[in-house]
C-alpha cells in the first residue's frame, strides 16, 4: 500500500510552502566532501528538525482533522476518478458496514474516526488505505474477485493498516531516513518522493494488517476461510496473468506465505480439529473431502471455504450438534459446511463421513 502519485502535486504544494522557508535544509547542495565540517552538520540537523516539524503539521492536518481528512478525500476522488456503478457501490457499503461492526468488536476506536471510501477507475488489482482513514478500491479488483467474502478480506487488510496508522508512520519513517542523510547531500526532491510515494509500508506492517484482517473477519458473518481462499485465487490467476499482479506483489509478502499463514490460523481457530493439506480438507486428521472446482473457483480455493465453515463450526461449538443434510448442503448444527455440486461426492456420503470423524 502506498500514497497514490496523483496526489503528489497537492501535498507537495502544501509541503513546499512550508519547507521553502527552511532554505538551509532544502537548497541544492554539492556532493559531500570526505569529511563534513561542523557547521554543515549543524545546519543539516537544524534543517532536519524544521522539516520534521513541518511534515508532522501536514500529517496532523490530513490524518487527524475532519477538515483535512475530507479535503484529502475529495482530492483523491478528483485525481483518481469515481466509479458510480450502483451494484458495486451498494456491495461496498454493505462490506464496510459489516467490517466496521467487526472491527468495533475488537477496536472501538474506529467509531471515533470513521472511514471515507469510494471505488476509483484504476483497472489494476488493488485497494489502498491512506492518510485520514481514506480508503479506495480499484475497479480492477472486481475483475479479479467476485466473491464478497474475499473482497471483504482485502478491505479488512486495508482497514488494518488504517487502524494501526501505518500510512502516517510510513511517511514519518521516510522523512526520518532522509533527515539522517541530510548531512551527506540529500535533496528536497528525494524527501518529497519518499514521503508522497510512501514506500515504507513495510512487510512487518503488511503482516500485521493480515493478522488484523483475520481478527476482523472472524467477528463478522463472512467465511473465515476466505482469508486463505483469496490468496489461493490470486496464486491461481497470477500464473496465467503475471503482469496484472506484478506491482501489487512487489511490496507484499508472498501470496503462498499469506495463504499458509491463514491456513494455520484457521486450524488454531478450530481448536486444532480442522486442517488443509494441499486442498484436502481433514477433520481430526481424517480426510473429509477434496472439493471439486466450480464456477471459476479452483478446487484448492474452494477447499479453504469448506475449511472455514468447519473451523467456524468447531469454534462456535456446533460440532456438538447433529450433522444433517439439507438438499445438497451438509450442515453441522446450524452451520452450513459444504454445498455439493457436480464433481463432489454426494451430500449424504459427506455427512455420514463427517459424523464418523467429527
Amino acid at each position: 500500500m502506498k500514497f497514490y502519485s496523483p496526489l503528489k502535486n497537492t501535498i507537495c504544494g502544501v509541503l513546499t510552502a512550508g519547507l521553502l522557508a527552511v532554505p538551509l535544509s532544502f537548497s541544492a547542495v554539492p556532493s559531500p566532501a570526505a569529511e563534513a565540517d561542523a557547521s554543515s552538520l549543524i545546519g543539516a540537523a537544524i534543517g532536519g528538525i524544521a522539516a520534521h516539524a513541518q511534515l508532522n503539521a501536514v500529517l496532523r492536518k490530513y490524518n487527524d482533522t475532519d477538515e483535512g481528512r475530507q479535503e484529502y478525500f475529495q482530492e483523491m476522488k478528483k485525481q483518481l476518478g469515481v466509479n458510480e456503478d450502483y451494484a458495486l457501490n451498494h456491495q461496498l457499503d454493505r462490506i464496510m458496514t459489516n467490517l466496521t461492526a467487526g472491527i468495533g468488536a475488537v477496536d472501538p476506536s474506529i467509531y471515533k474516526k470513521p472511514y471515507h471510501y469510494f471505488i476509483n477507475n484504476d483497472k489494476s488489482f488493488n485497494a489502498f488505505c491512506t492518510l485520514g482513514h481514506n480508503l479506495s478500491v480499484n475497479t480492477g479488483l472486481y475483475q479479479t474477485l467476485t466473491n464478497e467474502d474475499e473482497i471483504a478480506v482485502v478491505l479488512a487488510h486495508e482497514l488494518g493498516h488504517g487502524q494501526k496508522d501505518h500510512p502516517a508512520k510510513g511517511a514519518r519513517r521516510s522523512l526520518n531516513m532522509q533527515i539522517l542523510g541530510a548531512a551527506t547531500g540529500t535533496q528536497a526532491g528525494a524527501v518529497m518522493a519518499a514521503v508522497i510515494n510512501n514506500r515504507n509500508i513495510t512487510k512487518p506492517m503488511e503482516r500485521e494488517a493480515d493478522a488484523l484482517a483475520f481478527d476482523y473477519i472472524t467477528h463478522t458473518d463472512y467465511n473465515p476461510g476466505a482469508t486463505a481462499a483469496v490468496w489461493q485465487r490470486v496464486l491461481d490467476l497470477s500464473k496465467s496473468q503475471p503482469s496484472s499482479f506484478q506491482q501489487f506483489l512487489s511490496d507484499h509478502p508472498a501470496d503462498s506465505d499469506r495463504r499458509d499463514t491463514y491456513v494455520r490460523r484457521l486450524t488454531q481457530y478450530s481448536g486444532g480439529h480442522v486442517t488443509n493439506s494441499d486442498g484436502i480438507v481433514k477433520v481430526n486428521t481424517k480426510v473429509f473431502t477434496t472439493p471439486a472446482a466450480v464456477g471459476g473457483m479452483s478446487s484448492k480455493e474452494r477447499s479453504y471455504f469448506v475449511m472455514g465453515n468447519l473451523a467456524a463450526a468447531y469454534h462456535n461449538g456446533q460440532n456438538k450438534q447433529e450433522v444433517t443434510v439439507d438438499g445438497n448442503t451438509v450442515r453441522m448444527g446450524n452451520q452450513p459446511i459444504m454445498t455439493c455440486v457436480s464433481g463432489d461426492e454426494p451430500a449424504d456420503t459427506l455427512a455420514q463421513r463427517l459424523r464418523q470423524i467429527k
